[in-house]
C-alpha cells in the first residue's frame, strides 16, 4: 500500500541559513543506509521536506528498521501519493486510505491540510473542514477530535497529494559527518560502545581504538570488541578500529611502577597512543565511556590525571548517567548481551586489589620516569604493529595487520 516516507527531522529545522547543509547530509545517510535494502528508492529533497518514494517493491520492515537507525531522523512517516484528479476523487482517495489503515472505525480524527501548492482550488482550511465532513459521511461511526485525536490525518497538497496518519520514531538527533569526526576508546565493556553511539548521535563520524593483551586476553576478548564495533557502526557508519597490541607495555608498567597506581598510569598510556592515532587520522577528540564515580579509575581525581596527558579534548557522554541508565541504552541499541560475554579486557587483568582513588598527579609523573629507558620504545612498536580492521554491519575487513 505504501509507496512513500516522509522523513521528519526536529533540531535540523532551526539551523536558519546552514539548514541545507544538515538537509543533505541526512539525505545522504539516507540514501547509504537504504543501500542495504531489498528494492531501489528515491530520496528527494522538497520545500522543506524529504521524502524517499520507491521505485520497485520493497520490504516494508526492513526498510523501516534501516531508517530508525539514521542519525538525524525523528519521525518516519509511510505516504500513500495520489495524482490530482479533484477534490471529490481525493475525498474517495482518504476513505479508501482510513479502510486500508484503520479496520477498526471507532476512532477519533483530525484533518490537518498543508498546500504547498497555492494554486490548488481549496485552502488548507477548507479542505480540512469538506474532508472531515466526507469522512464523517462515509464512516459515522468516527468523531471529530481537534485537541487529542486517535487519527492525525495529514494531507499535504504538492504536485502530487500525499496522504499520511503514522508516524514511526526515529533516533532523533543530528546526520553523521556533521558534528566532525573523533576518536573512540573501545573497550569490551557495558559503557564504551554506549557512548561509541550517544556521541554519534550528536552528529560526530567514529573511529576507534582498542588496546589487546595476549595471551592474558583471548582472541574471544578481541572477536568480542570487533562485534560490538559492527553492532555500533550499524548506527555510525564504517568504524575504523585500531586494534593495538598493548601487553608488553602493561607488563614493563607492572614491573616498574606502584601496583595501586597500575590502573591510572595504564590509562595514561592508553590515552596517550589513542591520541596519537586520533591526531593522525584527523579526529578532533577522544571518547571515553567513563562516568563519575563508577569504578576507583573513573573518579573527579582519576579522571583529571587521564585528561593532563591529552592535548585534544576528551569527550564523556555518559559522565553523569548511573549504570542502569547506561544498560538501558545498551539494551535498546542491542550491544547488551555482547558486553555481557564473559571474555575480559586488558584493564580487568591487570587491575589491582586496591587501587589509588585519589591520586597525585606529581606522583603519577615521578613514578612514571620509572618508564623512560624503554616505554618510548614499546609505544613506537605497538603502534607501528597495530592491526586496522573496518568494520560494517555486514562484516569485517582487515586493512592492514603486521
Amino acid at each position: 500500500m505504501f509507496k512513500a516516507f516522509l522523513i521528519k527531522y526536529a533540531e535540523i529545522g532551526v539551523k536558519g541559513k546552514n539548514r541545507y547543509l544538515f538537509e543533505d547530509a541526512l539525505a545522504a545517510q539516507i540514501k547509504y543506509a537504504l543501500k542495504k535494502c531489498e528494492g531501489e528508492f528515491l530520496v528527494h529533497k522538497t520545500q522543506g521536506r524529504i521524502y524517499v518514494d520507491a521505485l520497485t517493491e520493497f520490504d516494508f520492515e526492513e526498510t523501516t528498521a534501516r531508517l530508525q537507525k539514521v542519525f538525524g531522523i525523528s519521525g518516519i512517516c509511510p505516504v500513500v501519493y495520489v495524482e490530482d484528479e479533484g477534490f471529490d476523487k481525493l475525498c474517495l482517495d482518504v476513505i479508501a486510505y482510513l479502510d486500508n489503515v484503520y479496520p477498526d472505525k471507532n476512532k477519533t480524527f483530525k484533518v490537518q491540510a498543508r498546500r504547498a501548492r497555492k494554486n490548488y482550488p481549496k485552502d488548507s482550511m477548507t479542505i480540512n473542514r469538506d474532508m472531515g465532513e466526507a469522512i464523517l459521511n462515509a464512516y459515522p461511526s468516527m468523531h471529530v477530535d481537534v485537541h487529542n485525536p486517535d487519527i492525525l490525518l495529514n494531507i499535504e497538497i504538492r504536485e502530487k497529494i500525499y496522504i499520511y496518519s503514522e508516524t514511526i520514531p526515529g533516533p532523533g538527533g543530528m546526520p553523521v559527518g556533521t558534528g566532525g569526526k573523533a576518536m573512540l576508546l573501545l573497550s569490551g565493556g557495558i559503557d564504551s560502545p554506549v557512548a561509541g553511539y550517544m556521541i554519534a548521535k550528536r552528529g560526530v563520524k567514529l573511529d576507534a581504538v582498542y588496546f589487546h593483551a595476549p595471551p592474558y586476553t583471548s582472541e574471544r576478548a578481541k572477536q568480542k570488541v570487533i562485534d560490538l564495533a559492527r553492532i555500533v557502526s550499524g548506527y555510525t557508519g564504517p568504524i575504523y578500529l585500531h586494534i593495538i597490541n598493548f601487553t608488553d607495555i602493561q607488563l614493563y608498567i607492572y614491573e616498574k611502577c606502584p601496583h595501586e597506581e597500575l590502573t591510572i598510569i595504564m590509562r595514561r598510556y592508553m590515552m596517550r597512543i589513542a591520541e596519537r592515532i586520533a591526531k593522525e587520522t584527523d579526529c578532533l577528540g577522544l571518547v571515553t565511556g567513563e562516568s563519575i564515580g563508577q569504578v576507583a579509575s573513573q573518579t573527579m581525581h582519576s579522571l583529571m590525571a587521564t585528561n593532563e596527558v591529552c592535548e585534544l579534548p576528551v569527550y564523556r557522554p555518559l559522565i553523569g548517567f548511573d549504570k542502569q541508565e547506561i544498560v538501558q541504552v545498551s539494551e535498546k541499541i542491542e550491544t547488551y548481551e555482547t558486553s555481557i560475554l564473559p571474555y575480559e579486557d586488558c584493564c580487568t587483568i591487570f587491575v589491582a586489589k586496591h587501587p589509588v582513588t585519589k591520586p597525585n598527579i606529581k606522583v603519577i609523573r615521578r613514578h612514571e620516569e620509572n618508564l623512560w629507558d624503554k616505554i618510548e620504545e614499546l609505544v613506537e612498536e605497538a603502534i607501528g604493529t597495530k592491526e586496522l580492521v573496518v568494520c560494517t554491519e555486514s562484516g569485517t575487513e582487515v586493512k592492514k595487520n603486521t
